[in-house]
């Protein structure tokens, strides 16, 4: 009778330990599918972190193509520029066609030129003569000006060796005799005529000049 006691009790804690241990098996489960989802999760969060970060890169690389573009569009001096380039010691830019020829001493050095038919050259021309001082830099002779109208339209970036200019920023009286190559990295150019003598004749001018600008005698 005690053997049978004995093994009822035995067969029962045996139930009951099976019992906890199938309890604790779907615990484990449920803890085992909740760290899956969570690791899904993680696992989503993180992909669309790499795929933010690929994205970056590409809106980059977009903006830096729209640029690009907007670089290419740019105005430049050479635009409808009448050229010649048979003789580099000659300014690159051909006269305008009935402009209007002026003179510019710079001190016994006379520098001939053509202004051409822009409202900023009018201007000037309403205000010749004039006295205008610059100072030499490495491509041109440059100075600060009074303020001459112009049209946004023909603002652009560098000059043609020999170009009479008008810089808006300052703005500058500007006559540039060297480096047209490199020149598209400035803008804000208007140009108002070219000179007519060979380059080589300002260009060996050298410090700073009160240059007396007038009408040519016809």
């Amino acid at each position: 009778m005690k053997k049978r006691v004995i093994s009822f009790i035995l067969v029962s804690l045996t139930c009951l330990w099976l019992a906890g241990c199938g309890s604790n098996s779907s615990a484990a489960e449920m803890v085992s599918e909740q760290e899956q989802t969570e690791d899904t999760q993680v696992t989503a969060s993180a992909g669309q972190s790499v795929e933010a970060e690929m994205t970056a890169p590409e809106q980059e690389n977009t903006q830096t193509e729209t640029a690009g573009q907007s670089d290419t569009e740019k105005r430049v001096a050479r635009d409808d520029a009448q050229m010649q380039t048979e003789d580099p010691s000659m300014p690159t830019r051909i006269p305008m066609e009935g402009g209007t020829k002026i003179n510019m001493y710079f001190g016994d050095t006379l520098i001939t030129g053509v202004l051409n038919d822009s409202e900023t050259a009018q201007a000037l021309i309403d205000k010749l003569p004039v006295t205008q001082h610059v100072n030499r830099y490495s491509h041109d002779f440059c100075g600060i000006t009074e303020d001459l109208p112009y049209k946004e339209e023909e603002v652009h970036y560098g000059w043609l060796n020999g170009d009479i200019d008008y810089a808006i920023d300052a703005p500058y009286f500007t006559i540039l005799f060297e480096d047209e190559d490199d020149s598209e990295q400035y803008g804000d150019q208007v140009n108002i005529g070219v000179i007519t003598t060979p380059l080589s004749e300002i260009a060996v001018l050298e410090g700073s000049y009160d240059v007396r600008i007038e009408l040519a005698e016809e």
